[in-house]
């Protein structure tokens, strides 16, 4: 066997199933949701609408968050097929090296590390903020611990965002069985603020705000390519489901729950989105909402001065839901790489009186917390739109071969439109890659050339498919 045969060799599925039949099920569709909607719903649901109806789309933002949910909604259910028919840790990772190959399940599994070790770390940051600003009337947070190690801002380390990374990681720790119930709560906390704001901005709603609905075209922006364009903006708010994915092997009954978790989280979403746009629109005229907090802004306008609070709860329930489902997911993909030699063995071990991977609960808990703690991150986290839409891409077109394997029971959820659909989503996800921002992929080319490197080096000599 050459090496370009040796890095192609595909894992079996039922190797994956053994390995994880450790992992306790304990999950159900109603888990599952509240895992996608803790991951997808965080503070874009409060600025997003306002700022991209300002600029780009007026109150046909409402049609630009459809549209977006219906495009992702195809690789949605390119993920609902796959982690049905593979109920295994480690999602796109594992889906990779079962259908693709080894080289392609590492280049996957390593962009994903990228996605939820940056993201995490920058909602870290982004909880922090919130929180300084939720406690400000009663103490103020020494600088010196307020933001990333820059001595010439007098700043040293983000004392807050590590700890609510540490505090959940400990959580998580106790497994899923203890930490859903918190997750759940937290998500429906969130929720409950979200439909509050619609109800309350319902009666505020003046219809001479929504006409036009789609403004003429001007400066660039608005008429129907605002609409488009806003699509493309707003895209990435659904970002987030994919992780559901990663929790598979855990859940009770994959067939039928996890493409209720996953297309569940999106449709759930995308009601929300709309919802919103649609009644922050109606309550302000567009052109005054690209500020950076639209939501609060338009409640002051109308004399709901609560608004700033209640925003400021919902921001740090979304943002801590988010941190919960991405830290677990991170742990979850790390540990299916060290199960497979990829990475150190100890990774991928099950502590016996958790059924937790604790070793890479720990790994990813102190990567986070370093990044967020003393690492500035503006300019990295466009790195995470990078990893996911590749995911997407070689996950939606995954579909077409596992419809030609015969060695599986694919007896679950088939994703309908086969193979227009798959084809459609990858293509979309390809050419939301080429619309990045030339650094960020000049950055992932780095990172992926990196992560070759290892492979390489280390990967390919301690794989367990070397023993197969």
């Amino acid at each position: 066997m050459n090496l370009l045969q040796r890095m192609f060799k595909k894992e079996s599925l039922s190797n994956y199933m053994r390995d994880d039949k450790l992992l306790a099920k304990t999950l159900t569709a109603k888990d599952l949701i509240g895992l996608g909607v803790g991951a997808v719903i965080g503070t874009g649901i409060f600025i997003l609408p306002g700022t991209v109806a300002a600029t780009t789309a007026g109150p046909g933002i409402v049609f630009s968050f459809i549209i977006a949910a219906i495009i992702c909604g195809m690789a949605a259910m390119a993920y609902a097929e796959l982690s049905s028919a593979m109920p295994i840790a480690g999602s796109a990772y594992s889906y990779g090296n079962v259908i693709f190959g080894e080289v392609v399940g590492w280049v996957l599994g390593w962009a994903l590390i990228l996605e939820y070790l940056l993201a995490v770390a920058a909602v870290s940051t982004g909880w922090s903020a919130y929180f300084a600003h939720l406690i400000n009337p009663i103490m103020k947070l020494p600088t010196a611990i307020s933001g990333p190690f820059d001595p010439a801002k007098g700043t040293y380390i983000n004392l807050v965002a590590v700890i609510i990374v540490l505090l959940i990681s400990w959580m998580l720790s106790y497994g899923l069985n203890e930490s859903k119930k918190i997750q759940n709560v937290m998500v429906l906390v969130k929720i409950a603020i979200i439909i509050l704001f619609i109800v309350v901005g319902f009666f505020f709603i003046k219809s001479s705000n929504l006409h036009p609905f789609i403004p003429k075209r001007l400066n660039g922006a608005f008429g129907i390519q605002g609409v488009l364009a806003g699509a493309s903006m707003v895209f990435f708010a659904f970002l987030g489901f994919d992780a559901v994915s990663t929790s598979a092997a855990e859940v009770k009954n994959p067939k039928r729950d996890m493409p209720i978790g996953i297309i569940g989280t999106l449709v759930i979403a995308a009601v929300l989105y709309a919802l919103v746009s649609l009644v922050l629109t109606g309550m302000v005229p567009y052109q005054e909402l690209n500020v950076g907090d639209p939501v609060a802004f338009a409640l002051a306008s109308v004399g709901q001065n609560w608004a700033s609070l209640v925003v400021t709860i919902g921001a740090l329930a979304g943002m801590f839901t988010m941190m919960v489902t991405m830290i677990y997911s991170g742990s979850r993909l790390v540990y299916s790489i060290g199960r497979d030699g990829l990475l150190p063995k100890k990774l991928g071990k099950i502590d016996m009186h958790s059924s937790q991977p604790k070793n890479a609960l720990k790994l990813v808990t102190i990567i986070i917390a370093v990044l967020g703690g003393l690492v500035p991150l503006d300019r990295l986290t466009e790195l995470v739109n990078m990893g996911t839409l590749l995911a997407f891409m070689f996950v939606s077109v995954g579909v077409i071969p596992l419809r030609r394997r015969t060695d599986m029971n694919h007896d679950g959820y088939r994703m309908p439109g086969y193979p227009v659909l798959p084809i459609l989503s990858a293509a979309f996800s390809l050419f939301l890659m080429t619309q990045l921002r030339i650094d960020t992929l000049i950055t992932s080319a780095i990172w992926f050339v990196l992560g070759l490197v290892l492979y390489l080096t280390y990967g390919i000599k301690h794989s367990k498919l070397n023993d197969k």
